[in-house]
């Protein structure tokens, strides 16, 4: 049964002529399926809508080849062609039992249109700002342009209705929706009535603003997506700005989606922002209009979001990274099941799908980008296939999510740990300095375990090869983890470095273990390029060390642009006092010092330290896995059909790519061989025109 303290959070909401069934609001977020994986897209929205959500949209969506954000894969709506992927998708909202949202984007300058090889526009001669730097200049629009915009936008609002959708964005935000860059005097330095004063400003997004809702004109709701503030004083969006614009605009859309700033400042990673930190920017707008409002702020706690709507300050509650974490968090608190959320981390890996082109995934739903590829899904798994015990040796991230996963199919499962505490590498980093909210994906695996009768947990149990011969489980996973290496090798590095016996030289674990660094000197090799390097830096700093990173590649922790936290991590260890050394690779390690050479040239440097810090590479703890295959001639005698290896055992990578792997053996257990050299369905692009060739007029 609910807690009636969350009875709030069920109450209808209407949206112009449409109304939300609860205040659980899936607002835009990019997925990096879009235009090339419809279908998954497809299917991974109507999961959430099939969760409890009453609104889910889409993410943004190019609407004329002058908006295209290539290489980033989104949503287009050009023409028709792109009609059935469109509506396919809020068909399969609309199944799942939500309202069906479409963000409708003229990206502006964020638009280097390198597929359409169109020319970018936006208010001034400026050059686009993309996320790649593309050298490419956007051409100052005319009159004439505007009018062509204001078209464009409203053959997409026609199309978008034709295709089913409830509710219609106008996108203004993120420094991504063209109508931001006309708002912020960042970006608009016009001198004409689009240009100037706020009132001027503001009039583009009026103006698109009428034409929607004289275009949906009862049939969908018209939102429009807005940043509240630039975070740049007066040389952007201010909040106190925003209030005036409400004053000229508040009552055009039927919602405001209010976000902050730029996508990086919207989806902090909880290493650098807690929940609800927007709520600052946000409070008292919804004051200003008589429509509704929604915003987000990586909401986990449900009584947080009972104090945004009690106290005034929105009335849907926004979710993008949380309906990632749990498509189905709505129905579990309104069920009452608190405990069996999955709790959003708030580590943005689902944000990487989109920076590296391929589909969303998360470290807390491993079933998340899988729901049409492999038919996976959050809530539901295929009951045992058979009466086979496992046996899954190793309690870390993938341990214990395979352990989970074969329990909810009913196999007997016994899950053994050589230490007393469960969780591996998780338990060990979310020690590390901003990585707390990490445990919830040990917190929330154990408690799933708890409930579990049939899966029998033993801590303190090192397991061997005879051990398990002896035992006899029809399937045995090996999931023991790994080890950062202490010899240098890596990405830069293939082979081991000279290291003097001399040398103090620790790894990642040896830090997280509480060993310390011998002296007072000490330099970090960062090779990983992820987060680990730059946490570990920082936490040394912070004990009183001097501490000189150094890194082969041109940014501290240089992945970490794919979860838009790399400035703000670069930040954080310059406030700690750490010395930064790009381009620079370790190539030595001596008893006082350590070899340098430029990345660029090999010139040879040193720097003098007391101890040496290696992040580079891991070996996978797989002895056990090889033992036991050594003997493979002994398997059926002690009743053991397989025996596979998983997560960082496996491959070391990240936590996600562990649990991922753990669910992945779960789901697969018993299945039948499939000869398919492909594992997972796809979409593949249909040759439908036919090629032409123009015959040359002239020699060249």
């Amino acid at each position: 049964m609910r807690d009636p303290r969350y009875d709030i959070l069920f109450e209808p909401v209407q949206i112009g002529p449409v109304t939300a069934r609860n205040r659980f609001f899936q607002v835009p977020h990019c997925n990096g399926m879009g235009y090339r994986d419809p279908s998954g897209e497809a299917a991974m929205r109507r999961v959430k809508a099939e969760g409890g959500w009453a609104v889910v949209c889409t993410e943004q969506v190019e609407i004329h080849p002058t908006s295209d954000i290539g290489p980033f894969i989104e949503l287009r709506l050009w023409d028709d062609q792109d009609m059935p992927a469109i509506a396919r998708i809020a068909d399969q909202i609309h199944e799942g039992g939500a309202l069906a949202g479409i963000e409708l984007a003229h990206n502006g300058l964020n638009s280097p249109n390198l597929i359409s090889r169109e020319t970018p526009l936006g208010p001034q001669h400026l050059p686009v700002v993309s996320w790649n730097l593309d050298p490419v200049q956007a051409r100052a629009m005319t009159k004439a342009d505007i009018v062509d915009l204001r078209k464009w936008h409203a053959d997409s609002v026609h199309r978008s209705l034709k295709a089913g959708y409830d509710i219609v964005y106008v996108y203004a935000g993120h420094a991504i929706g063209g109508l931001h860059h006309f708002l912020s005097r960042r970006y608009n330095n016009r001198t004409d009535e689009y240009g100037g004063s706020l009132e001027n400003r503001v009039r583009l997004i009026r103006e698109i603003l009428e034409d929607t809702r004289e275009i949906a004109d009862g049939k969908a709701a018209v939102a429009c997506r807005i940043s509240v503030d630039e975070l740049l004083g007066d040389d952007g969006i201010t909040r106190a700005e925003m209030e005036d614009v409400f004053g000229l605009i508040g009552e055009h859309p039927d919602l405001w989606d209010l976000v902050l700033g730029s996508w990086e400042d919207d989806s902090v990673t909880s290493r650098f922002g807690p929940e609800a930190e927007q709520e600052p920017y946000v409070t008292g707008l919804k004051q200003l209009t008589t429509k509704p409002v929604v915003g987000v702020g990586r909401f986990t706690s449900p009584d947080t979001m009972v104090r945004h709507v009690r106290s005034g300050i929105l009335d849907l509650i926004g979710a993008a990274r949380p309906s990632i974490a749990d498509p189905f968090l709505p129905n579990k608190i309104e069920r009452g099941d608190l405990e069996d959320i999955r709790e959003c981390i708030g580590c943005n890996m689902c944000v990487s799908g989109d920076f590296t082109m391929s589909p969303i995934r998360c470290t807390q739903n491993p079933t998340m980008g899988e729901e049409f590829r492999r038919g996976w899904h959050p809530e539901r798994i295929a009951p045992k296939a058979s009466d086979s015990s496992v046996l899954v040796v190793g309690a870390g991230p993938a341990g214990l999510e395979a352990a989970r996963a074969l329990g909810n199919r009913g196999y007997p499962v016994t899950l053994t740990e050589a230490s007393r505490v469960l969780g591996g590498r998780v338990a060990r980093e979310a020690k590390l300095p901003g990585l707390s909210a990490w445990i919830r994906v040990i917190d929330y695996r154990l408690q799933q375990l708890d409930r579990l009768d049939n899966v029998e947990v033993y801590r303190e149990s090192p397991m061997s090869a005879d051990d398990i011969l002896e035992f006899g489980f029809d399937h045995v996973v090996i999931a023991t983890g790994s080890s950062w290496r202490n010899d240098g090798v890596g990405r830069w590095h293939t082979h081991p470095i000279p290291v003097d016996s001399a040398a103090d030289v620790l790894t990642p674990d040896d830090i997280m273990a509480g060993l310390r660094p011998k002296g007072n000197r000490v330099v970090l090799f960062d090779d990983d390029h992820y987060y680990l390097g730059a946490v570990i830096a920082e936490l040394l700093a912070k004990e009183g060390y001097t501490v000189t990173l150094v890194t082969p590649v041109p940014q501290v922790s240089q992945w970490t642009t794919n979860t838009m936290e790399a400035h703000r991590i670069r930040a954080r260890i310059i406030e700690a006092g750490v010395e930064v050394r790009t381009d620079t690779a370790v190539t030595a390690i001596g008893a006082d010092g350590v070899d340098t050479a430029c990345r660029f040239t090999g010139r040879a440097g040193q720097l003098d330290t007391d101890s040496v810090v290696l992040v580079t590479a891991r070996l996978p703890h797989d002895e056990l896995y090889i033992a036991l295959h050594a003997r493979e001639d002994e398997w059926s005698a002690a009743g053991i059909s397989t025996v596979k290896g998983i997560g960082d055992a496996w491959a070391p990578s990240t936590i996600a790519a562990a649990v991922w792997s753990g669910h992945r053996f779960a789901e697969d257990l018993d299945t039948p061989p499939d000869d398919a050299p492909v594992p997972f369905r796809r979409e593949v692009t249909q040759l439908s025109i036919e090629p032409v060739f123009r015959a040359p007029v002239a020699s060249v």
